[in-house]
């Protein structure tokens, strides 16, 4: 144990001695370092291929220079990225992200943890990501479209098919993924499956807006079926507001559950009567038509009160934090665990410090990481990838049969490699690339 903590250190020392200032970035490659090196141990092959030393530097990082013009006429410039972080099991996969937040730490962070959470999904792709420091909110749509074809000139030559496939992520939804899609067609004269998240006229898949969140609860109702439980009954809090956390509501509506939570950056909402399908769609409108704010829930319905910060101080049965990364502390985990929390499944990318995750798996509650938990996104993904190369479309109900398979076999793996039977991580995505990457030799 003391010899696997002095390698942990010296590790990490030398990543950030390598990668200075990015912080989210060290955070992710030590919750991984430290699940992966007890595994490794007594595995001397990962160590002379220096495998993980490998794995955490990208293949390649790409950034550039997106100029574009708003409505007055004003030349307007952004920083864009793409981190092409590991293609050993298929092409890079992971979703593009434009919000002013957007630096090279957190592409680095996300893309990084995708090769894992894609691994586990058995599907045949690597890990990327990327996006720009641009802020789509409050542009309109000639603003916004203007920014993407100015964005996608400069990716086209970075992305294919069978080389690095984009999708949406937070500030990238099916407008902004139409755009891009638009320009890299125009500009290739190719109609190929370049991106996913398309719109269902031109080979967009179905349910692949609903994924994450629907996986995010499913991977829970299966952590709760394996101790002989489930959601029926059960009250759950969630953050966020758009697509991830809307249709985790759903989800658990369908499956007998009552979410008493919503958030967004101004505060949250806290509804004891529950948020029924009638307040879902509210909420819907609210965020992806009018754009507006939280609060405004509070004012239509009386049974809710809105508050300032983040809502892990409500009493629940289950926590399904869908918002961004670090959105729960290690106070914040330990009152939700006074508040009688028995399950916690991430919905958004490394949602939980480092700090608050020890407290959970401490405490022996239900626990899922993200990269197994909101895997559903991406598999459903790469499934519309498939549609895309063979011309074909499934129906909603197959597709919702894949997903929950998918979210099923990930659990499975994952508790195959966990400490007990109510623990989880993603070992089993480790080492399907640590071993397409022995078989390559030292590329």
């Amino acid at each position: 144990m003391a010899k696997t903590a002095e390698y942990l250190k010296r590790f990490m020392n030398g990543v950030k001695k390598r990668n200075p200032g990015e912080l989210e970035f060290h955070q992710a490659v030590s919750e991984v370092a430290a699940t992966i090196f007890p595994y490794i141990a007594d595995k001397p092959i990962y160590h002379k291929m220096q495998i993980l030393e490998r794995m955490v530097e990208p293949d390649r990082v790409v950034m550039f220079r997106v100029p574009w013009t708003d409505d007055e006429g004003n030349i307007r410039n952004q920083r864009g990225y793409r981190v092409q972080f590991n293609n050993s099991i298929g092409p890079y996969k992971g979703g593009l992200r434009f919000h002013p937040s957007v630096n090279l730490s957190v592409l680095k962070f996300l893309g990084f943890e995708q090769t894992f959470k894609n691994s586990l999904t058995g599907l045949p792709m690597g890990g990327g990501k990327g996006g720009a420091d641009f802020n789509p909110k409050g542009k309109t749509d000639n603003e916004v479209m203007r920014f993407c074809q100015s964005f996608m000139t400069e990716l086209h030559r970075h992305i294919g098919e069978d080389t690095d496939v984009p999708a949406g992520d937070i500030g990238v939804g099916a407008r902004e993924i139409g755009f891009l899609f638009g320009q890299y067609k125009r500009i290739e004269n190719r109609f190929v499956g370049v991106l996913t998240g398309k719109g269902m006229e031109f080979g967009g898949s179905k349910i692949r807006t609903e994924a994450t969140g629907y996986g995010t609860v499913y991977f829970m109702q299966n952590m709760l079926q394996r101790i002989g439980d489930g959601l029926q009954g059960k009250t759950v809090c969630v953050s966020g507001s758009g697509n991830v956390a809307t249709y985790a509501v759903e989800k658990v509506n369908h499956l007998g559950g009552k979410v008493v939570s919503l958030s967004d950056s101004s505060g949250f909402i806290h509804d004891p009567d529950g948020i029924d399908a009638d307040k879902l769609a509210y909420v819907m409108d609210l965020k992806q038509v009018r754009r507006g704010r939280i609060g405004e829930y509070a004012e239509t319905y009386k049974s809710a009160t809105f508050h300032e910060g983040r809502p892990w101080g409500v009493a629940c049965d289950i926590a399904l934090p869908c918002a961004t990364q670090n959105e729960i502390n290690r106070e914040e985990a330990e009152t939700l665990l006074k508040n009688g929390c028995i399950g916690v499944s991430e919905g958004a990318n490394m949602p939980t410090e480092l700090a608050a995750i020890d407290a959970f798996q401490h405490a022996e509650i239900l626990y899922a990481p993200s990269k197994a938990a909101n895997a559903g996104g991406v598999a459903v993904s790469g499934l519309e990838m498939s549609q895309n190369s063979a011309r074909i479309a499934w129906s909603e109900q197959e597709l919702d049969n894949l997903l929950q398979d998918t979210m099923l076999k990930i659990h499975d793996s994952c508790v195959e490699y966990g400490k007990n039977k109510d623990h989880v991580d993603y070992l089993a995505g480790f080492i399907k690339v640590a071993d397409a990457m022995l078989s390559f030799g030292h590329t």
